[in-house]
């Protein structure tokens, strides 16, 4: 079986919080936060024009959308 392709590098550092990456071909956290908007807002200050914001749920976790 495949290995699962991670969309956040180092994810484990970041679970239960938004994180800004440059792009998804990026994956590096340029800024993380609990507020998804702050955290958009703070990666567009620091540069970066159309960041990725995601949300690393805590290890296990199944979300359903």
């Amino acid at each position: 079986m495949a290995e699962p392709r991670l969309l956040v590098n180092d994810a484990a550092k970041y679970y239960g919080l938004y994180v800004a990456m440059p792009s998804f071909m990026n994956r590096n956290v340029v800024c993380l936060g609990k507020d998804p908007l702050k955290v958009h807002y703070q990666a567009i200050k620091e540069g970066y024009n159309d960041p990725v914001v995601l949300y690393v749920p805590e290890k296990d976790t199944v979300l359903i959308l």
